[in-house]
């Protein structure tokens, strides 16, 4: 009898000491990728609107609006390498090795590690359900506003901007001045239009509701014929002015897109597009994979904690912080690579919705079950 009463204070603090030990690597590696993915996608996006000289303010603001999207990608991630590189380091102390000549099966092991991913799993699901909705909500007003304030900054050298029904290639952009633009677009009766000027420069419009005016130079015009490409229609001028509006830029306006939204209102919306006839495939596929998304990337810490106990137990006899690290490091590479080309394929595609989402998790999960029956074969 006092045996038993022994074990369990010693199974509690194992259990203790492995979850700390745990968090603070989970917390390292977090660190490491918040940082990484903070300087992908905000640091270069904040450089382009410093050179458009939008107010420090303003720039302060769009960085902190889009913290919740950076610790929703670093999270899942995180869980991965810091992991691996805490029972790795476990392994090559000869500390799982003392675990098991106690007693402990590695089911001792595996409960922290569980019940810490899925702690992790559901944080980052709040953040990711409701915390990044609102920052995409108040990010894109504020650049609306910057829009309204300063249009140049939608407006960058050497590149192409596409919105449902145009195209608009710019040249290079200096402060006010863009060298060239080509405006591909199609007219209400569906006929093509091609407009190229020479140097044009941007003015503010009077108008509120126009975003920006551009003052053409020497424009040339060609109207084509739809049915019949030979036949067609051209102009020129000394000089013309178009008007933009901010739905000719910003697709987003007017109406809350998949990421400006919680999983309930998601997935409201979704049901309702179901019953609609003019909804096309394609969108309807993006919207369910945005309803999956909500559930597969923060709930990816919980296939890659159950991926990484086996991976540093079977590989982590040497240098285990190390080979864990590297492990952790290819496999995110590999997880991050399967996610953007199964998005990108079921976006073309117009279906599989479920399956792009979640296959980087079951891929994870797969791998895991195998190296357990492996360890358990050991």
């Amino acid at each position: 009898m006092w045996k038993k009463n022994k074990a369990l204070p010693t199974s509690h603090v194992i259990y203790k000491y492995l979850t700390r030990e745990l968090f603070i690597y989970f917390s390292i590696a977090f660190l490491f990728f918040f940082a990484v993915f903070f300087v992908n996608q905000i640091l270069l996006t904040i450089e382009e609107l410093l050179k458009q000289r939008v107010p420090l303010k303003d720039v302060i603001r769009l960085i902190w609006y889009s913290l919740p999207s950076v610790v929703a990608t670093s999270a899942p991630f995180a869980t991965l390498v810091g992991f691996l590189m805490c029972l790795g380091r476990f392994v090559s102390d000869n500390e799982i090795l003392v675990l098991r000549s106690t007693g402990h099966n590695y089911f001792a092991i595996f409960l922290p590690v569980i019940i810490l991913s899925l702690g992790i799993s559901v944080v980052s699901f709040v953040v990711n359900d409701y915390f990044l909705p609102l920052g995409n909500l108040k990010y894109n007003e504020l650049t609306r506003q910057i829009m309204v304030t300063n249009p140049a900054v939608q407006l960058e050298s050497n590149s192409v901007k596409r919105t449902k029904n145009s195209t608009l290639v710019i040249g290079s952009v200096n402060d006010t001045t863009v060298s060239d633009l080509v405006l591909f677009d199609f007219d209400e009766s569906g006929e093509e239009r091609i407009v190229v000027a020479g140097e044009t420069d941007i003015i503010a419009p009077e108008d509120p509701a126009v975003i920006m005016q551009l003052e053409m130079e020497n424009p040339s015009v060609v109207f084509f014929d739809n049915k019949n490409y030979d036949n067609y229609d051209y102009m020129i001028s000394d000089s013309a002015i178009m008007n933009i509006f901010e739905s000719s830029i910003d697709t987003s306006s007017g109406y809350l897109n998949p990421r400006e939204m919680t999983f309930v209102d998601l997935k409201a919306e979704f049901e309702k597009m179901q019953e609609s006839s003019v909804i096309s495939m394609i969108m309807l596929n993006y919207y369910e994979m945005e309803l999956h998304k909500k559930f597969s990337l923060p709930f990816g810490s919980l296939f890659f904690a159950f991926l990484a106990m086996p991976v540093a137990l079977l590989f982590g006899k040497k240098n285990g912080q190390t080979v864990g690290l590297i492990i952790g490091i290819v496999v995110c590479v590999l997880y991050w690579a399967i996610m953007i080309l199964g998005q990108t394929w079921g976006q073309r595609q117009g279906r599989f919705a479920f399956g792009v989402m979640w296959a980087p998790n079951a891929l994870m999960g797969f791998g895991g079950t195998i190296l357990y029956f492996k360890l358990r074969k050991k």
